[in-house]
């Protein structure tokens, strides 16, 4: 192996160095990412040089990569290829989109704590995001480990969420930052979703807390009481001692568990600033409930 790291936490978050992610990765180097990804969630690659292809071939080797976007083509990603959600402030013709944009407007849901594609039935399972170009002040990415979270929870409420089963669905969570300017197709498209509350890591056995900005309700709970819950279960995830911030570096390849954290977009001048970044994410294997044996 010839991979180092350096770890920001015992159990949280490292910096991967001394392999190259532009050329093939051997077996045994391989294997040792994918440990290290299953021990500490978030790992960030720094320097590499990728091509689009490289991307996508380095992030198939852990799954299947959705393709499908929330907003139609030709508004969500339209300097990208399939493979690819537009983390950036561009319009199609590359340039700083316009104050009222419609795509600058859903993207503020990404400021919000959520997990990737938590909204679909088959979940994300990593996201590995790639900065092109980043700005001088703010837009970092802050990470919160819901499985640190989880542990501290109290043995009562660890008892109460187990089983619990929440509506995961895009609509929600933007309807929290005041976007609702879905065209009939993108409403229908993406229904809410059910997802487990509490969750169990398989490569690892660590069971995680499974909370999102996209839930909207808790199967069993009134809506009032639904909310109150999601928003204690929120605050007590985002606590600072659960929470890495990522400042990036041009080049920086991040990838996370979107099985077991939370992350978040801070605030930057995007009417000013460009940050061109891409991503790929990978569907896992089947729906929360299904992998844990509840019925729905």
């Amino acid at each position: 192996m010839t991979i180092s790291i350096n770890a920001y936490t015992p159990n949280f978050v490292a910096e991967v160095y001394d392999v190259d992610l532009s050329r093939p990765v051997s077996a045994e180097d391989m294997s040792a990412i994918k440990q290290l990804f299953w021990k500490y969630a978030v790992l960030v690659f720094p320097d590499q040089k990728l091509a689009p292809q490289d991307h996508v071939n380095f992030a198939t080797q852990f799954g299947p990569i959705e393709m499908d976007r929330v907003l139609a083509m030709e508004n969500a990603a339209p300097r990208l290829g399939s493979a690819f959600a537009d983390i950036s402030n561009l319009n199609r013709e590359g340039k700083i989109w316009d104050k009222d944009s419609r795509q600058r407007m859903y993207k503020e849901g990404n400021k919000l704590w959520h997990t990737d594609s938590s909204f679909k039935f088959k979940p994300g399972l990593c996201s590995l995001l790639y900065s092109m170009k980043v700005v001088p002040i703010g837009g970092h990415t802050e990470f919160a480990d819901q499985r640190a979270a989880y542990d501290a929870l109290s043995p009562e409420l660890k008892t109460q969420l187990q089983g619990l089963i929440a509506m995961h669905g895009i609509e929600h969570s933007r309807r929290r930052t005041g976007f609702a300017n879905f065209e009939p197709e993108e409403a229908t498209r993406l229904p809410p979703v059910p997802q487990l509350l509490v969750r169990t890591i398989p490569e690892n056995g660590r069971k995680s807390l499974y909370v999102a900005s996209h839930i909207g309700a808790i199967k069993g709970m009134s809506a009032a009481d639904g909310e109150a819950l999601f928003q204690k279960l929120l605050a007590h995830v985002t606590q600072r001692q659960f929470v890495h911030i990522h400042r990036w570096r041009p080049n920086d390849l991040v990838m996370w568990d979107n099985r077991c954290t939370l992350h978040r977009g801070t605030d930057f001048d995007d009417m000013r600033f460009v940050r061109d970044m891409r991503r790929a994410t990978v569907s896992d294997l089947a729906n929360t409930c299904e992998q844990e044996g509840v019925a729905v």
